[in-house]
Formats: structure tokens, C-alpha cells, sequence
């Protein structure tokens, strides 16, 4: 039987019942034998088997029905004493009695462990071989073979399904751990993809609705300054204004859309570019020019939408910060890499001064503009100084997407 200090599987309860079966059939047969054989024995007639047996049993049915039994141990060593006294009255009754030795190695083995069980089964067979050799009046070797051989194989038995149960709960609990561990792993990826997807958000607002705001601004402000006097000026600005804004509402609605950004819909990187730079002068004044090297070809959706995005986001720096008088825009396709320059003659900056600076007004650019470039396999470089203006340089492998695949637009969102 088993305690409540392991759970019982199917088959253990049905080695239970096993046991239970053969200790009430040994009693059974030894009961029986005596009443076949008559007469009276060195330790009485059928009558005193019958009683000793009956005790026995009852002793053996109550003990799996006490819940001290189940869950203590010392509880257990108890109720195995009571049996073998009752025990010892059936092997003085009857040399039957000794076959009960078989099953109550079992029960010693599963009740008191791995250190007092072996005990018991070596006092109880020594007490059987005792027990058969004194209805024998002698003591021999057959005679200890038998008991001390069911005591090894009892023990052998009962301790081989005591390991392969603890393997099997050590397997059982590494199934747990490694469930949970794909589960956190699950969520930890989730987590990532949360995150990466913030990221390229945060990306596009700030290369495309956040660089045509900037320049919804600048021209209400020069239309702003432009009245009451030039009044045909001021209404030159606010109409270039209203198309930005125009503009902008598209890209937002395609935000939402999830499609190809609307710079590219249609046409290729050099034609999108090269709109980029008319619109560009046209808002600002700031003359900007595309020079296209090498014959070309078309790149994924992903290479393109960065390279877009981030010749967006230079010319925005630009034209709020630069103070320049020209600007040039080169895309320059050469076998297995496709380098996109973008160079004005501003007023320039320290790029050491902001490294890894992040947020704030303008902050945000050049840690995107590198995180595009590297996302997609590139190389992201900013050259410049005070006064002497400023180059960036992004190489991207062509063909390749990293792990910043993401940067094509994917059908996440609905309208």
C-alpha cells in the first residue's frame, strides 16, 4: 500500500491489490492445508491455525484503513509490528505460515524505506528459516534457501521499481522546467517583438511625420513673415504647407494601412529620391541634388524603405540645423552593396558630443538612422566638424535582410 508521501500510479495500485490478494489467499491455504491434514501439530490443530490466521488477517485489513498509517512512517513500523506478532502466531500454529514471509518483505520494503526495510526483510526471514526449521526439527540448508532467496528477490524488485519511479519523477519534473522555460522563452520573444516593433515605429513617425511637421512649420513661419506685405509669398507658403500636410495625412493612413511607404508606391528608390530632393528644395529653398552611380536594380522592399527613410531624416537634420547653402544626395549601386551619402556644407557638429543621445528635439535621428542601416546588415557613418560641415554614409549588402526585417511594412495593423 502505499503512503501519502508518493503518489500512486495506476500500476502500483494494482500491485496493491496484487499483495492484498496474496496475503488473504496464503492465509486461505494455510487454513485449509490444516483442516485437509488434521490432527494436531507442534503448535496445534486446525482450530488454533483458524485463529491465528483469522488475526492475522484482521490485523492486516485494518492497518491500510488508519491515515497514521499513510502518512507516518513511524506510524507504519508500528502496524508492522502488530502484523509479525500476529504473524508469529500463524508460523507456531502452522510450517504454512512461513510463505507469508513473501509478502510482508514487500510491505517492510515500501513502508519503511531504503535504510529500516532491508532490516525487517533480513529479521523476517531469519524468523521464518527459524520458524520452519523448529516444525522440522532440524536446520538445514534447503530449508534457509527458500526464505532468504524470496528476501533478495523482494528486495531486488522492490528497489529497481523505487529507482525507476525516481527516474521517472526526475523526468517528469525536467518536462516541467523545460515547458516552462519554452514558455518564458515564448514571452521573452514576444517581449522582442513588442519592443522591436515600438522601435520601427518610433522610426517611421520620426523619419516621416515628424520631418514634414518640421517643415509645415518652417513654412508657416516664413508665411507668417511674409504678411502683411507679401501677401502672394505668404500664400506660396501656405500652399506648399497644405500639400506637406496633405502628404502627412497619407503616410499616417498608411501607418495604419501597414502598406509600402506612399514615397515608393509604384516607383523606384532613384525616382523616390529624387522626388524627396525637389520637395525638399521646394519647402525649404535649400537646393539639393541627386547624383545616381552604377547601373539600378531592384532592391527588397526593406533595403528601399531604409534608405528612403534615412535620406528623410538627414535632409530634415539639414534643413532645421545645418544652416547650409547646398546639399547632395548619392546613391551609388556597386556589385553585391548598394551606399547612399548624403552631404550638405553646414555649419557642421561634433558627432562624439551626440553619441547614443536619444529623445528630446532632433535627438532622435542618428541613433535611428544607424539602427536601420545595422538592422538590415549595414554600416551606419557620420563624418563632420564644426564649421565644416556634414557626410553620412550607410552601406547596406544587397539583397541581405537581417534581423531588422521588420523594417518592411507587414499587415499588423488594421485600418
Amino acid at each position: 500500500m502505499a503512503t501519502e508521501r508518493s503518489r500512486t500510479t495506476p500500476v502500483a495500485r494494482v500491485l496493491q491489490v496484487c499483495l492484498h490478494l496474496l496475503v488473504a489467499g496464503l492465509l486461505v491455504l494455510a487454513v485449509a492445508r490444516s483442516v485437509l491434514a488434521g490432527g494436531t501439530g507442534p503448535g496445534g490443530g486446525p482450530a488454533a491455525v483458524a485463529a491465528a490466521a483469522t488475526a492475522m488477517g484482521a490485523a492486516y485489513a485494518v492497518g491500510p484503513q488508519l491515515a497514521a498509517v499513510r502518512r507516518s512512517r513511524r506510524a507504519a513500523a508500528l502496524w508492522l509490528a502488530l502484523l509479525g506478532v500476529t504473524w508469529a502466531g500463524v508460523l507456531l500454529a502452522t510450517q504454512d505460515g512461513v510463505w507469508l514471509a513473501f509478502p510482508l518483505y514487500f510491505l517492510e520494503l515500501h513502508l519503511l524505506g531504503r535504510r529500516g526495510g532491508p532490516v525487517a526483510v533480513a529479521l523476517t526471514a531469519a524468523g521464518a528459516i527459524a520458524a520452519w526449521s523448529w516444525h522440522q526439527h532440524s536446520l538445514s540448508l534447503a530449508a534457509s534457501i527458500g526464505p532468504a532467496l524470496g528476501a533478495a528477490v523482494a528486495t531486488a524488485t522492490v528497489l529497481g521499481y523505487q529507482a525507476l519511479y525516481r527516474e521517472s519523477e526526475e523526468r517528469r519534473r525536467l518536462i516541467d522546467e523545460l515547458t516552462a522555460a519554452r514558455a518564458d522563452l515564448a514571452a521573452a520573444h514576444h517581449t522582442a517583438g513588442v519592443l522591436a516593433e515600438r522601435e520601427r515605429l518610433a522610426r517611421e513617425i520620426h523619419d516621416t511625420l515628424a520631418q514634414s511637421l518640421s517643415s509645415i512649420q518652417l513654412l508657416l513661419r516664413a508665411a507668417q513673415r511674409a504678411l502683411p506685405e507679401r501677401t502672394e509669398a505668404a500664400a506660396g507658403y501656405v500652399e506648399q504647407a497644405r500639400q506637406a500636410a496633405q502628404d502627412n495625412l497619407d503616410e499616417a493612413r498608411r501607418f495604419v494601412r501597414a502598406l509600402t511607404p506612399p514615397a515608393l508606391d509604384g516607383d523606384s528608390l532613384p525616382v523616390a529620391l529624387e522626388r524627396l530632393c525637389a520637395t525638399t528644395t521646394a519647402q525649404s529653398g535649400l537646393p539639393v541634388k541627386l547624383h545616381l552611380s552604377g547601373d539600378p536594380v531592384r532592391l527588397p522592399a526593406a533595403q528601399e524603405v531604409a534608405l528612403l527613410r534615412i535620406a528623410q531624416s538627414a535632409l530634415g537634420n539639414t534643413v532645421r540645423h545645418a544652416q547650409a547653402a547646398r546639399a547632395e544626395v548619392t546613391l551609388s549601386y556597386m556589385e553585391g552593396e548598394v551606399a547612399l551619402d548624403v552631404f550638405d556644407d553646414g555649419a557642421g557638429f561634433d558627432p562624439a558630443a551626440v553619441a547614443g543621445r536619444a529623445g528630446g528635439d532632433g535627438g532622435f535621428g542618428l541613433p535611428s538612422m544607424r539602427a536601420r542601416a545595422r538592422a538590415l546588415g549595414g554600416s551606419f557613418t557620420v563624418e563632420s566638424a564644426p564649421g565644416e560641415g556634414t557626410a553620412v554614409a550607410v552601406q547596406l549588402p544587397v539583397g541581405a535582410v537581417g534581423p531588422g526585417g521588420l523594417e518592411a511594412p507587414s499587415p499588423e495593423v488594421a485600418p
